[in-house]
């Protein structure tokens, strides 16, 4: 069929643009065109998606439409003109109104129905909206730890690359604590093979207590063969020191967060075929790309997440043994 990403150029656009093209599909992407062209064989619309939808988009009546790029009640809108026989929007966990923190039971949970211009309240309208527009052929991926070659996020990234460095790493007194992520490339694919096929919401994730903190930095330290060293620092000091949660120390959440945010049922997901990986196999392809390839440019207005140098000298130096 005639399928359209929209944002098909970054991270999970990209791998849905090879899923849908190795599909067999006729592919096109509707994207700014400021960072980079799809791949050969793919046709490329040029438009931003707070603008309308341009003329050729819609004389070209995809089929199938997979939207990855929504970021603004704009760009809900004009999508919401399309006419295919199947629309699978990719949302987020922040449309439910309760999370963080969180547990999310399943997707009758409440999503956020106010007017606020963040993440949450944003994708939750565009649900609304694309929702009204295509009933039943309307598909929402809320979408939670998304992981894999080509992350501009780079949160597996920075631990990858920090951890192959070796020496004293800074690391949460929550290594225990679970953690719950879903491969890039099996939530593109399964986002082009559901397209038209199921619809409503879905908790788009990987099953919960899959792994745990200590065990996915356990795993970048074996994946990269460095001789990385765990300084563990006790919450309180962590963020009396300044630390951000997330941020600096990509996927730590302070206690009280973590206990209930990685508690997500994706039972639907699950009956509706998305597929979970091993986490090994996650890691080990994000390295294997990251060692030959510049560090990402995140999207306008983030910054790269890491622990300071200096900051991270300092917790060393006040909580290393000896």
């Amino acid at each position: 069929m005639r399928l359209l990403v929209l944002g098909g150029t970054h991270f999970l656009g990209r791998h849905v643009v090879d899923a849908a093209s190795a599909a067999g599909h006729d592919v096109a992407v509707l994207t700014r065109g400021v960072s980079g062209d799809p791949p050969d064989g793919v046709r490329a619309f040029r438009a931003d998606r707070d603008d309308p939808l341009p003329d050729d988009v819609r004389a070209w009546a995809p089929e199938l439409v997979v939207d990855t790029s929504c970021q603004t009640r704009a760009a809900a809108e004009h999508a919401a003109v399309l006419d295919p026989r199947g629309y699978a929007f990719v949302s987020s966990l922040n449309a439910y109104r309760q999370w963080p923190p969180g547990p999310v039971r399943g997707e009758h949970e409440p999503t956020w129905d106010t007017d606020d211009d963040e993440y949450g309240p944003v994708k939750a309208h565009a649900e609304r909206v694309l929702g009204a527009a295509h009933g039943d052929r309307f598909l929402t991926a809320r979408a939670g730890l998304v992981a894999g070659p080509h992350d501009r996020l780079h949160r597996l990234g920075w631990w990858l690359g920090r951890i192959a460095a070796g020496g004293p790493v800074v690391v949460p007194d929550a290594l225990d604590q679970p953690i719950a992520l879903v491969d890039v490339r099996d939530l593109a694919g399964w986002l082009v093979g559901v397209c038209g096929k199921a619809s409503g919401p879905v908790n788009a994730t990987g099953p919960a207590g899959m792994t745990t903190l200590g065990g996915l930095l356990d795993t970048c330290r074996e994946v990269t063969g460095g001789d990385a060293e765990w300084v563990v620092v006790p919450e309180a000091e962590l963020l009396a020191a300044g630390v951000q949660p997330w941020q600096h120390l990509p996927f730590w959440l302070p206690a009280d967060v973590a206990r209930t945010a990685w508690d997500v049922d994706t039972t639907r997901a699950r009956e509706l075929g998305l597929p979970s990986r091993p986490v090994r196999e996650t890691v080990a392809d994000t390295w294997a790309r990251q060692r030959h390839a510049d560090l990402p440019v995140p999207p306008p207005g983030r910054d790269l997440p890491g622990l300071p140098p200096e900051l991270e000298s300092r917790l060393v130096a006040d909580h290393r043994p000896g």
